[in-house]
């Protein structure tokens, strides 16, 4: 069996077609709603684009590190699965409903996990950290109302506001997102540092 591939250069790729699928189906709505297409037939004529790009991001995630790593998989899959409903349905809200199912899946399972004493944040990070047990449960219960939050906050745009709406949501959370990873920086840094002098997290993944 292939080893995974883990460096800098394969981590940079990973992220980058990570993100590509969303920044193509961003683009693709907003393209069709400047040529006057109507709201909800844009966002499912963009999923089109979104199914496309999901599976090529995967792809390119399995040839540059030969694995699927867990995150990119479980946000490849959801954007299928709720893609291909949305396309067979003809209905926008299958693919803004992914982001509340998501979300809140990922917030019960940190929160499940640190009540059974497990790190389940360490395998959506798929190992990429060095962290005392501790760090680990303090960044779940963050990442954990995170997600909680989102999925909350999706529910209440998608019902309460209208499709271009919901997209300008989505792309105010893209940089939510990139905000609050940068706020997780000085306290892992401080960790890793206190990590040095411990053994490593145990391998159990929590999931």
């Amino acid at each position: 069996m292939s080893q995974p591939v883990d460096n800098p250069k394969a981590r940079g790729i990973r992220s980058a077609v990570d993100f590509g699928a969303l920044l193509a189906f961003m683009g693709s709505f907003i393209f069709l709603r400047v040529r006057g297409v109507e709201q909800a037939e844009a966002m499912i004529q963009a999923t089109w684009v979104l199914v496309g790009a999901s599976i090529l991001a995967l792809l390119v995630g399995w040839r540059v590190e030969r694995r699927l790593a867990l995150m990119p998989l479980i946000t490849g899959v959801f954007a299928l699965v709720f893609g291909a409903l949305t396309l067979i349905f003809h209905n926008a809200e299958f693919v803004k409903i992914k982001l509340t199912v998501l979300n809140g899946m990922l917030a019960a399972a940190l929160f499940g996990g640190v009540l059974l004493g497990k790190n389940p944040l360490k395998a959506l990070l798929d190992g990429a950290l060095t962290l005392p047990d501790a760090a680990w449960r303090t960044l779940t219960i963050r990442y954990g109302f995170y997600f909680l939050v989102v999925a909350i906050a999706n529910e209440v745009v998608r019902n309460l506001g209208s499709e271009d709406q919901w997209m300008q949501f989505r792309m105010v959370l893209w940089f939510a997102a990139a905000v609050f990873g940068l706020a997780q920086v000085p306290f892992i840094m401080k960790q890793m540092k206190a990590a040095v002098a411990e053994p490593p997290p145990s391998p159990d993944t929590g999931l």
